[in-house]
């Protein structure tokens, strides 16, 4: 849990090291200056409110230069003085990226694309997650750093490698094929079932002997797609070992002190199946940086919102996210006025205890340096270092949140690893599907209409929400329809989506017509799809109940309604499909099942969801001429609420009288309204109130 690293904390605001606090922090990389800039980095820390920092991430080649040789002399020092100055250290085990030396002694750790090509040394994570030689290396390297710092009173948390797997995830090398034969032999015991799970009668693909099975490497036409499915699989679980493999060390020889590591919700970064990892670690951590569109501190919400959902609602580290400009998209654009603070508090309204950047003082040189961190190039004397250290009151001010746990809304959006992995693949009806992208539009669309929605696996309970909407679930296993199944009929209410129910877990197209697994569910059968080309649309009337029109994209369905019970809420008007269903409706039990067969975009979902809410009984808890203007997200103790109320807007919001006790942010008139600056954050604390 991430309050025990909290309690290793030095001390808090008031000096007592139980008093709840915020963890704000950054990556700290002492080896890139001389040592005379130690000092000061620890003295602006101290003004800016730091409390903590991750250490070492890529220090390997520092501390050990050659094979049998190590300096930890720089390191102590850092150490000693982090603590003296009352900061706590995120140690990481500093084995993200192998040393020259290493590589050139070992080119077999050397990652290998799909086509056979070398991952070459360079840049970073040019390691084989497979590779027994890198596995040696770097545990050892980890054994030396747990046995020298065990009892360090600055050590607060061990942080492992970094961002596993963003550029590493897929390694096509003969380890890796090694590795997966293993783990298919695990998963499915005999060559028969193996060769009925990935459908090998067809292509003439059976296999007879397990060392003919490779990863899919560059083929003459689309490779299996089960075999593409299990080998997305085997990579992330392949990964979760060797992160397995760290934290058993860390845990032998410092059983007291909590791992982590960061892990990447954010934009499409999809190869590891995070809420499978998340048991592995003590705490989960995130890095989330904004991504450019007109959906971007949506998607920032709805990434900080799944991260919660990993975490199974408890708190969480936010690991790594920027001050300003980054320096790796087409165009870098530096942060406006607020959005430093916003983007921070965005995170910490859905559960994070802790705001860390990269990094703490911006590299002068190296890939990075046109990166922003806390102290820019500009140094201590900048616009962007005066809001890091309003930030750094503002978390200070925020100190009673620590340890609150995500307040469960009402609705539920699913988010399903292997659904996102499986539906993306080739050779299907369009190559334009994104799921991601569809989830975060229902997203925004709940966003734009004031209400709560939590961001959900599948590990969740169900129960806890009256409306369940599950965009794209395509892949659904027998049992997870007959849950979904039991959810409706006892009271639930389920929204689903295009291509959605259409195959097993083992990629097979479940027969008789789609949605498949879910088809008896919806009392619909789709004999085809329609996807649409990119400059193609379609009109749907009826969508809101008042017979005006709706755009559809990306997507239609030959539906055949197939249960009395089912009611179409919009029709096709014009396309292939027209004057068929849409959108179809069916009550079931206590419960309903709806399905939306075409992209309607956050705009069109806007306007079909108030029916959809009003049948769960579901109603938003802003007032209603704020609604798409201010997120609200609540976190709660057993003896308070907060109440998170976000300007999402650059102009200025004012809210009626709101009862609780401010906080941050905002200013309250005589009234007792509530005024938002643009862009600001405010924060409420309430009586706890019994939870619904």
């Amino acid at each position: 849990m991430i309050s025990t690293l909290l309690s290793r904390l030095p001390h808090g605001s008031d000096g007592d090291p139980a008093s709840p606090r915020l963890v704000f922090g950054a990556d700290y990389n002492p080896e890139q200056w001389p040592r005379e800039v130690w000092e000061e980095d620890v003295r602006l820390m101290r003004q800016a409110g730091v409390n903590a920092v991750s250490v070492a991430i890529f220090s390997w080649a520092r501390i050990q230069p050659a094979p049998d040789q190590w300096d930890f002399g720089w390191l102590d020092e850092v150490m000693d003085l982090l603590h003296a100055g009352g900061i706590g250290v995120d140690l990481a085990t500093a084995t993200a990226s192998p040393p020259p030396w290493l590589t050139t002694a070992h080119p077999e750790i050397l990652p290998v694309t799909a086509s056979g090509e070398t991952v070459w040394p360079g840049a970073r994570q040019h390691w084989r997650p497979t590779s027994p030689v890198f596995r040696e290396h770097a545990l050892r390297l980890v054994t030396e750093m747990a046995r020298r710092y065990a009892d360090h009173p600055a050590l607060v948390a061990w942080h492992v490698s970094n961002e596993l797997g963003c550029h590493n995830i897929y390694d096509y090398s003969d380890d890796a094929a090694r590795a997966f034969r293993d783990w298919l032999r695990a998963r499915y015991g005999t060559l028969d079932a193996l060769n009925h799970a990935w459908g090998t009668a067809f292509w003439s693909q059976r296999y007879s002997d397990w060392a003919q099975i490779l990863p899919p490497r560059l083929a003459a036409s689309h490779p299996n797609p089960t075999q593409q499915l299990d080998f997305k699989r085997f990579s992330s679980d392949a990964l979760k070992e060797y992160l397995r493999a760290e934290r058993d060390v860390l845990r032998e020889i410092t059983p007291g002190v909590p791992v982590t590591t960061n892990f990447m919700v954010m934009g499409e970064t999809k190869g590891m199946n995070y809420p499978d990892w998340a048991d592995e670690i003590d705490f989960v951590s995130n890095d989330h940086y904004v991504l450019p569109g007109p959906q971007d501190r949506d998607e920032l919400s709805f990434s900080a919102n799944l991260t919660s959902g990993i975490a199974g609602g408890r708190p969480w580290f936010l690991m790594e996210h920027s001050t300003s400009a980054v320096n790796w998209q087409p165009i870098n654009v530096a942060k406006r006025p607020g959005d430093l603070a916003r983007d921070s508090l965005l995170h910490v309204a859905h559960g994070a205890d802790a705001v860390c950047f990269f990094q703490w003082r911006q590299s002068a040189a190296g890939a990075e340096k046109y990166h922003s961190a806390m102290v820019p190039h500009a140094g201590a004397d900048s616009d962007v270092f005066r809001a890091v250290t309003e930030l750094g009151a503002t978390l200070q001010a925020l100190a009673p949140v620590a340890g609150a746990e995500r307040e469960r809304a009402r609705v539920g959006i699913v988010y399903d690893w292997d659904s996102w992995w499986a539906s993306e693949q080739d050779s299907h009806p369009s190559s334009r599907l994104n799921y991601r992208q569809e989830a975060l539009d229902w997203y925004s669309a709940l966003l734009a209409l004031g209400i709560r929605a939590d961001v959900i696996t599948t590990r969740a309970d169900l129960d806890e929400y009256r409306l369940l909407i599950a965009p794209v679930l395509h892949v659904v296993p027998q049992a997870q329809a007959k849950e979904l199944t039991r959810y409706v009929e006892t009271g639930g209410h389920l929204v689903t989506t295009y291509f959605s129910g259409v195959v097993d877990e083992n990629d097979h197209v479940w027969l008789g017509g789609y949605p498949g697994a879910l088809r008896e569910l919806l009392g619909i059968r789709i004999e085809e799809f329609g996807p649409l080309l990119a400059e193609d649309t379609v009109e749907l009337d009826g969508l809101d109940g008042t017979g005006t029109l709706a755009t559809g994209t990306l997507w239609t369905d030959q539906i055949t309604v197939t249960d009395p019970e089912v009611r179409t809420l919009a029709h096709y008007r014009t396309g292939t499909y027209a004057g068929r269903p849409a959108i179809t409706h069916r009550a079931a039990g206590q419960g309903s099942a709806a399905y939306v067969s075409t992209r309607l975009g956050p705009d069109g979902l806007a306007r079909l969801l108030p029916g959809l809410l009003e049948g769960a009984g579901v109603h938003s808890e802003l007032p209603a001429e704020v609604r798409g203007r201010v997120e609200l997200t609540v976190r709660r103790t057993a003896d308070a609420r907060y109440l998170f109320l976000v300007n999402r807007t650059d102009e200025q919001v004012s809210l009626p009288a709101l009862t609780g006790e401010p906080l941050t942010g905002g200013t309250t008139a005589a009234d007792g309204s509530l005024t938002l600056r643009p862009r600001e954050v405010a924060v409420l604390r309430q009586p706890a109130q019994p939870a619904t």
